[in-house]
């Protein structure tokens, strides 16, 4: 097994979701400081993440190139989050998600 080559991708894969996580807790800041337009920017680079996943049968399409390199099938294997969050972050980060998409609607609509 080529170690490095399956730190590289660990690594690529927490930057990676590091910035949709980071989008995802933005927009509900965003939507209470009413910069509505810069939060729905952020909510459609998300859903393309999401559409990504639904068409990778809700798993990212690195997951399967990482798995080239190890055994390991552990819910982290494949990136550096600690493996109770590798478990549950579709639930997590997808009900931040969608309370964040409820809370930009209602203060927009109501701006």
């Amino acid at each position: 097994m080529d170690d490095r080559q399956l730190k590289l991708i660990k690594l690529l894969h927490t930057v990676v979701w590091a910035g949709f996580a980071g989008c995802i807790v933005a927009i509900p800041v965003l939507a209470l400081q009413q910069r509505f337009r810069f939060a729905a920017l952020l909510a459609l680079i998300v859903l393309g993440e999401v559409v990504v996943l639904a068409v990778n049968r809700w798993r990212c399409p690195l997951t399967p190139i990482a798995a080239r390199y190890t055994d390991d099938r552990r819910p982290n294997f494949d990136i550096y989050l600690p493996e109770w969050l590798a478990r549950h972050n579709k639930e997590v980060f997808g009900s931040l998600y969608l309370a964040g998409l409820v809370l930009l609607a209602v203060r927009w609509i109501g701006a």
